[in-house]
């Protein structure tokens, strides 16, 4: 009777195991690659963001929430205008606890550029900045020439943004991406 009975709890806990594995084995699977797939794209192609300051209103607002493409300029050329999300270049002392900063590209490598009256100039040509604010545009803007390599980035709200007018041009080698989705608040959802 004990090797009956030892037989049949060994059949039922294999019946239960086969069970078990039908059950969780597929499905276990699935989150596995389904974790797996989510890291590898945040850690390559897409990350958010939170936007913690109002460097960039009207174009970005305190809390809102970005999708940066980390692929972006692998694939193609940055371009003045763009929104990028780049790590703090070590120039940047004002507040070491913030690691990554989002601003526009204003001046590319090589391109001269200065400000005279509220206007910055690239190459000799005022830029034209219909993304700005209305209001006060009264900074000086030294004249330069952007280093090899280097991009010159400016909040759009200029009279609240700590950018390369202060740290200087920052290296496209800190780029994290290129800011392609406002996504939250869903009422100023936007592709940028």
């Amino acid at each position: 009777m004990t090797i009956e009975k030892t037989a049949q709890e060994s059949g039922a806990k294999t019946a239960r195991k086969r069970g078990l594995r039908r059950i969780f084995g597929p499905n276990l699977f699935a989150v596995v690659i389904s974790v797996a797939v989510a890291v590898l794209i945040r850690v390559f192609v897409f990350q958010s963001f939170f936007i913690p300051s109002g460097s960039m209103i009207p174009t970005l607002q305190v809390g809102d929430r970005i999708v940066v493409s980390k692929l972006a300029f692998d694939l193609g050329s940055v371009r003045e205008g763009d929104i990028v999300v780049f790590r703090r270049p070590a120039a940047d002392t004002v507040d070491p606890g913030i690691e990554d900063l989002v601003k526009r590209v204003i001046g590319l490598p090589g391109q001269t550029i200065w400000s005279s009256k509220g206007h910055v100039y690239i190459n000799g040509k005022m830029l034209s900045e219909p993304y700005l604010p209305p209001g006060d545009l009264t900074y000086h803007l030294k004249r330069q020439t952007i280093p090899k390599g280097e991009y010159f980035l400016m909040g759009d709200n200029r009279g609240n943004s700590y950018d390369s007018r202060y740290f200087g041009p920052v290296p496209g080698s800190l780029f994290v991406g290129k800011v392609v989705l406002r996504f939250y608040p869903f009422s100023r959802f936007a592709v940028l």
